[in-house]
């Protein structure tokens, strides 16, 4: 009888999809929202803000301006 009751309660929960979703949040849901919450950044920006860091020059005595040039052939 009892594995007539789990039988019932797993096809419901395989081809319900609101009630799929519904086991999901209670398993997984509030810990994936949790996680979210602790990974967003203190200084809250609005979507679509732009935030550039820029780097100072290093003065350490190179002047670095490319990389050497290679030969090469084109073929056809």
């Amino acid at each position: 009888m009892l594995i007539k009751y789990l039988f019932i309660a797993f096809l419901i929960i395989a081809f319900v999809p609101p009630v799929r979703r519904f086991v999901f949040y209670l398993l997984v849901g509030r810990q994936l929202v949790k996680e979210q919450k602790r990974q967003q950044p203190f200084g809250k920006r609005r979507e679509g803000d732009v935030r550039v860091d820029s780097k100072t020059p290093k003065s350490d005595g190179t002047t670095f301006k490319g990389g050497e040039y290679v030969d090469y052939e084109e073929v056809k």
